[in-house]
């Protein structure tokens, strides 16, 4: 007769699922030191991983649980429209964790339903994780966790991760014979163009593009780095797909629910002159990390895409900008105004007029 655990196991397969293990709670009790050294070696973001600490408090939180599945989906294999390519963060493009059409969000319904129908109970966190999952995912043997700070399997990292408490005590441990990264490389650092990832498992939060597109980087306008970010827009993925280990990994052979729809819409014009209506019905329920009320964060990225990639099409948009309702953008485009036309501006109608005889690409 199977055990529990492989009965579990045979599910997340049955389901799709590319890995399974179930690591005993104890385990992660190192995670709470490896998180205090993370803040000691970035003092830094100290602030940004404060917000984490929950992670290492699951006894605390769930004095219950006794155990911990993790589960390994691979989402390398959607297509991704061509204008969105090295703009958009493809874990943002084909997040499952939210996306109610996707394959993925009912196969970690169906498969909580199934640990409970075995009589586990459970607990689980699909946005942000119960735990350390990177290091939960490693110690039951799915991967290894790479220089980039990314966790890979036989898949590189393109791959998202999953993980319920259950209060008994099960163990199903795997193996890996995944190579350790090459002896010197530096390809994920040196292609890291904010300095976020400074050597290798090293990185500050608060500097990272990714971090700063998405729920960081309130006021840009005044950002250092904002001319770091190249062509990203939202989320950042230069230090994975520099990395040896991921390539030709990508295999575009399935089409993710809603992205060809949404993709004509995710333009940088059309971000600039989406509605709020439209941005809360379609855009904010899949990416998440900005709020129903932050359109003008995906301004001002725009805007900051506009800057770093100026061509005199862009001409329109950018005078548009500078009369925006939110402040920040309307700073945004002041900017702009003022490096890219080289004049003494005092309101937006002066900047519009500036943009309108500005220079060509």
């Amino acid at each position: 007769m199977s055990t529990i655990e492989q009965m579990v196991q045979t599910r997340a397969y049955a389901l799709g699922y590319e890995k399974c293990g179930i690591i005993p709670i104890r385990e992660m009790d190192d995670y709470a030191d490896q998180f205090e050294e993370r803040i000691r070696r970035v003092p830094q973001a100290k602030g940004f991983y404060e917000r984490m600490r929950r992670l290492t408090n699951i006894r605390q939180e769930f004095p219950w649980a006794k155990s911990i599945v993790v589960t390994v989906a691979n989402y390398g294999k959607y297509k991704i429209p061509e204008h969105l390519k090295d703009r958009i963060g493809r874990m943002y493009l084909f997040d499952p964790r939210i996306d109610s059409g996707s394959e993925e969000f009912h196969n970690s319904l169906s498969m909580e339903k199934y640990l409970q129908e075995l009589g586990l109970r459970t607990a689980s966190n699909r946005h942000y994780g119960l735990v350390g999952l990177r290091l939960a995912a490693m110690k039951a043997g799915l991967g290894t966790i790479r220089n980039n700070n990314f966790f890979y399997t036989e898949s590189g990292s393109w791959v998202s991760l999953e993980g319920w408490a259950t209060d008994q005590d099960l163990e199903l441990i795997e193996t890996t014979s995944l190579p350790a990264c090459p002896t010197g490389c530096n390809r994920c650092v040196a292609a890291c163009t904010s300095g976020s990832l400074s050597a290798p498992h090293t990185m500050s939060p608060n500097s990272c593009v990714s971090f700063l597109t998405t729920f960081g980087g309130r006021d840009l306008p005044n950002e250092p780095h904002c001319r770091s970010f190249g062509n990203w827009i939202y989320g950042c993925d230069a230090c994975q797909s520099v990395c040896q280990m991921n390539k030709d990994k990508w295999q575009e052979t399935a089409e993710f629910p809603g992205v060809s729809d949404l993709a004509p819409y995710l333009t940088p014009e059309s971000i600039l002159e989406m509605e709020h209506a439209f941005y809360r019905k379609n855009v904010q329920p899949k990416f998440f990390y900005l709020k129903e009320y932050e359109l003008w964060k995906w301004k001002v990225n725009v805007l900051c895409f506009m800057r770093n990639n100026y061509r005199s099409s862009y001409r329109p948009s950018i005078a548009a900008a500078c009369e925006n309702e939110n402040e920040k953008v309307r700073d945004m485009a002041l900017v702009i105004c003022r490096e890219l036309y080289d004049g003494e501006y005092s309101t937006p109608q002066e900047s519009n007029e500036m943009v309108a005889s500005g220079p060509d690409d």
